[in-house]
């Protein structure tokens, strides 16, 4: 996995956690949490493509 990788999901995970924690000090909960699933979906987009290039890699390696 790319250190790079590894900061931008860290990156995400704080912009989300910051944005939560003020629109719930605004009263704004249901914002707060699309805030929330919106980073997730984020994170696991990116994951999904690291594991794709994974079985890429894989079948190349083995002639599949």
């Amino acid at each position: 996995m790319e250190v790079d990788l590894i900061f931008k999901i860290a990156a995400i995970g704080i912009i989300v956690a910051v944005l939560n924690q003020l629109l719930k000090r605004a009263e704004r909960d249901e914002q707060a949490m699309m805030t929330t699933l919106a980073g997730l979906i984020v994170v696991l987009m990116m994951i999904v493509n690291q594991i794709g290039n994974l079985f890429e890699t894989i079948k190349k390696v083995f002639d599949l």
